[in-house]
Formats: structure tokens, C-alpha cells, sequence
């Protein structure tokens, strides 16, 4: 369906030409792509072969019949046809411009475009899948909306972040502060999907918008998996490096996926955060302590490779086993020279200081 968005998309030639069928009050039938398949259901029409143009969509729908483009809408195949797609396909349209749309797209996996005169309305259909297209200015509209409360959100996810670095450092975190940083940046990341289709559906016309989107949610995804591997009950199996979770099966990835499922009223239920990462009823009170394994912070090391930082936690079990270790306790992890072990003990001191600062500043 994104493909098929994106040749209606605002300031495209397709949707000038079906604004034009609207205005002038008709309706119209298109079927983009002009292959056997389509037209192995079509008859009669005429044959067109001509560049497309919003002028000649906008005088062929005159006719009665369903207009043929070819499968980027760049040239009209066909113009006045009588589609006969299988009366036994399923709709759940009434009228019959829409019954034959509906049908010709369940039975080819090609975009159909109803247009409506008496409704108004442009209808795209591909394979199960029906999308009314809206005014441009309705959708800009949504996501405008949509992006002032993403901006909040952002604000109470980045101050969530900063006090759960300070309480990290000084070993005071709880289940309430690890849901106070997972429940903005859950919510952040699933209002930004939802804006997807709005934004292909824009096309051009939202790119500024997308540019604000992508400041508003960047870090987040990544700062999300962390604070799971950080504090992942260990009953949910051995929090494994980030390469084991690159097929979907690991504990950090079937943590995010019981996040995932959460309903927005249930991530403002610490008790459900904490149960996302495995933590038991008692273990998920809002005020019970956690202590973090030092993924997060760790991968705040400027040019410190992956490998090196799960070897660390490996080797520790504990942020603050790490922060406590000497240069020489920290050699010992393979990999980890002197200059690297001095690199750990100077970036979280410098860390430590930064994040206190900025707490009580």
C-alpha cells in the first residue's frame, strides 16, 4: 500500500488529475498497471498508449468505463474498459464502482482507485488492504498535532534519562525510575509509526515534517534497549550480546515485544513495566530497588568498540562492581589493555560528574 500512497501523494501528477475528477463532479475507475494479469479480466476500451497528463485523465473519466495506466501512472494504457474481476471475491463495498475496485485488487496485486462524485472522496485499494485519501492540510493538521506531543514526551523522556544516570551512579535506582524512561520512549516510538502512512501519504509536502520527526524520536530506540539489557531480570534467560538479538528471539527483544503489547493506559502501570522485564509482582513494586548491569552508560564511552562493553559487564555483573574496579581489575577483561582500562576508569568519572551536575544544577 506505501508504493501505491506515493503516486497519490499531494503535488504528485496522479492526485492533481484526481482532484480534477472531483472538482469537475465525476467519478472514476483507475487500475495502475497494465500487465496480463490486468488485462486478463478487462474488455472493450480503447487503446490510449499516451503520456499521462492530469488534462487527459481528467477528459477520459467522462467515460463510463476504467481507465488503464501503466504501473508507474506515468502513460495511459487504456480507457473506457469493463473490468470482470470474480463476483465470488469478497467486498465489503456497496456501490458498484467500489464492489468492482475492491474485487480488482483482492484479485491482482495491483493499486485501484475509486473516485467518488457523490461522496467526494478518493478511495486507493491494494490487495486487502482500503485507505480514503485525505486533504493535504487535514493531514498536515494531524501530524502538527502529533509532533507537539511527541515534543513533550521528548522533554519528559530526556529528563527521565538524566535522573536515572545520576540515581545509577549513586545506586538508588528503582522500578519507578526505569518505567519513568521506558513508558515516554515506548509511546514516542509507536506515535512515530503511527505517523508513517501520514507521511508517504504527504509525500514531498512532508518532508519538513519527517526532519522534525526524525529529532524527535532520534536516540530513543537505542537508549530504550539499553535501559532493557541494563535491567532484564535474569530469570528471563542470560542477557545476551547485541548480535544474539539480531533474530528476534532473544530475551531483550521478547522484553520489548511485551512493551510493545502494553496498552498506553497499562505503560503508566510500573508494575506492568516491571513485569515487561520479567520481574515478579513483589520485584515489580514501584519503589523496589534495581541495580543496572552498566550497559548504558558504558556505551556512552566515546569510541569504546560493542565487544569491549559486553565483556566488561560480562566480567563485573554490576555498574557499580565496574565503577569500583582499579585499571589493573579492569585489564583483566580480554581485550581491554591499559589505555583502555584508563579510558573506562576516566569517561565514568567524567560521566558520574556530568550526570549529577545535571541533576541537581
Amino acid at each position: 500500500m506505501a508504493g501505491a500512497l506515493g503516486l497519490v501523494a499531494p503535488g504528485r501528477p496522479l492526485r492533481e488529475g484526481l482532484e480534477r475528477v472531483l472538482l469537475a463532479k465525476r467519478g472514476a475507475l483507475l487500475v495502475i498497471g497494465d500487465d496480463a494479469s490486468v488485462l486478463s479480466i478487462c474488455t472493450g476500451g480503447f487503446l490510449i498508449d499516451a503520456e499521462y497528463s492530469p488534462q487527459r485523465l481528467t477528459e477520459l473519466a467522462k467515460m463510463d468505463g476504467a481507465i488503464i495506466l501503466s504501473g508507474d501512472a506515468a502513460r495511459i494504457a487504456r480507457a473506457n474498459v469493463h473490468l470482470m474481476p470474480d463476483p465470488s471475491v469478497p467486498t465489503t463495498e456497496t456501490g458498484t464502482r467500489h464492489r468492482t475496485a475492491e474485487r480488482m485488487a483482492r484479485s491482482i496485486d495491483v493499486p485501484v482507485v475509486s473516485v467518488s462524485a457523490a461522496m467526494g472522496v478518493i478511495t486507493v485499494y491494494r490487495n486487502g488492504d482500503k485507505h480514503v485519501l485525505q486533504a493535504a492540510g487535514r493531514l498536515h493538521d494531524k501530524v502538527s498535532q502529533a509532533l507537539q506531543a511527541l515534543h513533550r514526551f521528548r522533554q519528559r523522556f530526556d529528563l527521565a534519562v538524566t535522573a536515572l544516570s545520576a540515581l545509577e551512579i549513586e545506586d538508588t535506582v528503582t522500578v519507578r525510575d526505569v518505567g519513568a524512561v521506558l513508558q515516554p520512549a515506548e509511546i514516542i516510538l509507536r506515535v512515530a509509526g503511527e505517523l508513517d502512512p501520514i507521511f508517504v501519504e504527504l509525500g514531498e509536502e512532508g518532508r519538513l515534517l519527517h526532519l522534525q520527526l526524525g529529532e524527535l524520536v532520534d536516540g530513543v530506540a537505542v537508549v530504550r534497549h539499553q535501559v532493557v539489557r541494563d535491567y532484564l531480570h535474569t530469570a528471563m534467560g542470560a542477557v545476551a550480546g547485541v548480535g544474539a538479538e539480531q533474530d528476534g528471539s532473544g530475551p531483550v527483544h521478547r522484553s520489548l515485544a511485551s512493551l510493545a503489547r502494553l496498552s498506553t493506559e497499562d505503560l503508566l502501570d510500573g508494575r506492568k513495566v516491571g513485569a515487561a522485564l520479567g520481574l515478579s509482582h513483589t520485584e515489580a513494586d514501584p519503589d523496589a530497588s534495581l541495580e543496572p548491569r552498566g550497559y548504558r552508560l558504558l556505551y556512552r564511552l566515546p569510541r569504546f568498540p560493542d565487544a569491549l562493553v559486553d565483556r566488561i559487564v560480562e566480567h563485573f555483573a554490576g555498574l557499580q562492581k565496574i565503577m569500583r574496579a582499579s585499571v589493573g581489575d579492569l585489564e583483566e577483561v580480554g581485550g581491554v589493555g591499559e589505555a583502555r582500562a584508563r579510558s573506562v576508569k576516566e569517561g565514568l568519572a567524567r560521566l558520574a560528574e556530568a550526570s549529577i551536575l545535571d541533576r541537581y544544577s
